[in-house]
């Protein structure tokens, strides 16, 4: 199985934004070192969790540290941006990392309503043809006409490039046909509701036509996940996130607690029941067991490669566990 990696550069309690950068960077360097196949830095605002607000600089730095990982979005929001921006973005990306760089793309905010007028400089936001506008930055990055009258005969710098891979994100129907059809990878996100479904993926290798930037199909599914030598480690790692996750579900928003202060968190009745009722989202126990369920799934549903996502409260537990899945599952691949 390709293995690859989700980083929303977290921020725990104790540490700050600029750390959350910083152990960021330790974990490109020890995926590279390790065999993840691509590692991708997620794009939040306005959030005082996240310090991931610019994936495109933080590809840039880890591209100029890293030699053979695929760095990519996962993913630039492009309701906020110029096509013909974006487009010159990640085609200067891969002009300095030739065949590294992934542009994933969603049709998320990745912030609340005030994030949405912050980034249109107070305008109401252009969100009708979301899939029109992806289509616009293809064509720019393949140095090709728009149909867009306003990108008509505009030339995206620098032309000539090779190409980056380019991925939609989403977990719908509707996504995957669009994914299909524009031939791009389809990137599934099993942790926003804690399900595949297979008909989705079928949908989009149905769908699929190839293009410059895939020639043939590719699924990748995104997990969170915890994992430990013991499944009760795993459990008492874990729990912070499924707090993080039930206290956001109820519109609040903190720095991620230790284990130890989850473990004596004061859950109220309605707190018990919205987390007894998040199942499935959150991949946990020991690293065989999680191993085995992305085996499982993989050769069930028939996905290319899993993107794992963690958030402990340690950096250094984050990276043991960066570890403890490739013993697992890189391997296992290249046994």
């Amino acid at each position: 199985m390709k293995l690859s990696i989700l980083d929303q550069s977290p921020i725990s309690k104790g540490s700050n934004a600029v750390e959350a950068l910083q152990h960021m960077e330790q974990s490109v360097l020890l995926a590279e070192e390790l065999g993840y196949h691509r590692f991708w830095m997620a794009e939040h605002h306005n959030t005082v969790g996240f310090s991931s607000s610019a994936p495109e600089i933080s590809i840039a730095s880890m591209a100029a540290k890293t030699k053979r990982i695929r760095l990519g979005s996962g993913g630039v929001m492009m309701m906020h941006y110029s096509p013909y921006k974006l487009a010159e973005v990640f085609k200067t990306l891969s002009a300095y990392a030739p065949g590294r760089i992934d542009f994933g793309v969603g049709r998320a905010p990745g912030g609340d309503n005030r994030t949405i007028y912050a980034m249109q400089e107070g305008r109401p936001p252009m969100i009708d043809d979301m899939y029109g506008k992806l289509q616009t930055i293809l064509q720019l990055m393949a140095d090709e006409n728009p149909e867009d009258e306003i990108y008509h005969n505009m030339i995206a710098q620098p032309t000539g490039i090779h190409l980056p891979e380019a991925w939609l994100l989403g977990s719908s129907g509707n996504s995957a046909v669009q994914a299909g059809r524009m031939g791009l990878g389809y990137s599934y996100a099993q942790f926003f509701n804690g399900h595949l479904d297979k008909a989705v993926i079928d949908t989009y290798k149905s769908n699929f036509i190839p293009s410059v930037y895939m020639p043939e199909p590719k699924v990748m599914v995104s997990y969170f996940v915890t994992v430990a030598e013991t499944a009760e480690e795993a459990a008492y790692q874990a729990l912070p996130s499924d707090i993080s996750r039930m206290l956001l579900m109820r519109g609040k928003i903190d720095l991620r607690m230790s284990p130890e202060e989850a473990k004596d968190y004061p859950l109220t009745g309605i707190e018990k029941a919205i987390m007894e009722q998040q199942v499935g989202w959150h991949i946990k126990g020991t690293v065989k067991e999680v191993a085995d369920k992305l085996l499982e799934e993989q050769a069930y549903y028939g996905f290319d490669e899993a993107m794992i996502c963690t958030i402990p409260y340690a950096q250094e537990y984050k990276l043991k566990e960066y570890k403890l899945l490739a013993e697992a599952l890189i391997s296992l691949d290249e046994s």
